[in-house]
């Protein structure tokens, strides 16, 4: 069991997981292409099910070392569902799940540290986006029934009902063809219109991005931190391990003379 243990948690171990999930997301890649299937598909299911088997093993084997303390980890629970939705029967009404096989290319989140802490990350940062998107949400509502009671008898498309508007500042706010399609047919009818939809632009195409980027940047600098603070201690326990290992050779060193001189020492 603790051989076991070893390998599993060996880097050179997860590093050929790493390569076999890498290697199984080109062959289901490869699988897109009916010219590819016609000339190798079978090797390429047979390779998918080989792959399959070994990620089923490894599962198994992190099961029997860990037991229940396996699911002690959000990761593992990560790896578990998606072996398993893997595992499921793709024929008949379930063959939609063929297409969830692509998901076995995320488990490349938990096998690399570094996206590991990019993911973890991004979690953290989610109450903070939260808040950034009810924010936004108020503005948006705002902003929507303004437009629709501003510019909704004359464009109807755009600014026709609450829905369309919430649609039209969506478009404004991702700059998809702000100023030919809605900015400037409303400056015909309303020259004043500009002031609008420019504070709305600004603010949320510009502003409540870089509220975004600085929620998820503060987020990985504290996992960052976080990650260095764990390196430090493990080497302190690696330092302080040594320092014991040092000391009991002392003792044994001083006992050995200590018994040599006994010996040694010509009183009877």
């Amino acid at each position: 069991m603790d051989r076991m243990k070893a390998i599993l948690e060996d880097r050179r171990f997860e590093m050929l997981i790493a390569g076999l999930i890498v290697i199984n997301a080109i062959t289901l890649g490869l699988e897109t292409f009916p010219a590819v299937m016609e000339r190798i598909g079978p090797f390429l299911l047979v390779l998918d099910k080989v792959l399959l088997g070994i990620f089923t093993l490894e599962l198994l084997a992190r099961l029997t070392v860990y037991r229940l303390s396996f699911f002690k980890s959000g990761w593992n629970w990560f790896d578990f569902i998606i072996i398993v939705i893997s595992l499921l029967p793709s024929t008949g009404g379930a063959s939609v799940l063929r297409a969830l096989r692509i998901l076995r290319v995320l488990r490349l989140i938990t096998v690399v540290p570094s996206l590991r802490r990019v993911v973890g990350a991004m979690i953290t940062a989610l109450p903070g986006m939260g808040s950034i998107v009810l924010l936004l949400l108020i503005i948006f509502y705002v902003g929507a029934v303004m437009g629709t009671k501003l510019f909704g008898a004359t464009e109807t498309e755009a600014f026709g009902s609450l829905m369309a508007s919430f649609y039209t500042l969506f478009q404004l706010m991702t700059l998809d063809g702000w100023s030919g399609e809605i900015v400037k047919p409303v400056l015909e009818t309303y020259p004043w219109a500009m002031a609008f939809f420019l504070p709305f632009i600004l603010f949320s195409a510009f502003v409540v991005l870089n509220l975004f980027i600085g929620v998820v940047v503060g987020a990985m600098q504290s996992e960052a931190e976080a990650a260095a603070r764990e390196e430090v201690q493990e080497l302190v326990a690696e330092e302080g391990r040594k320092d014991e290992l040092i000391l009991a050779e002392l003792k044994a060193l001083r006992a050995q003379v200590a018994a040599l001189e006994a010996r040694l020492d010509p009183r009877p």
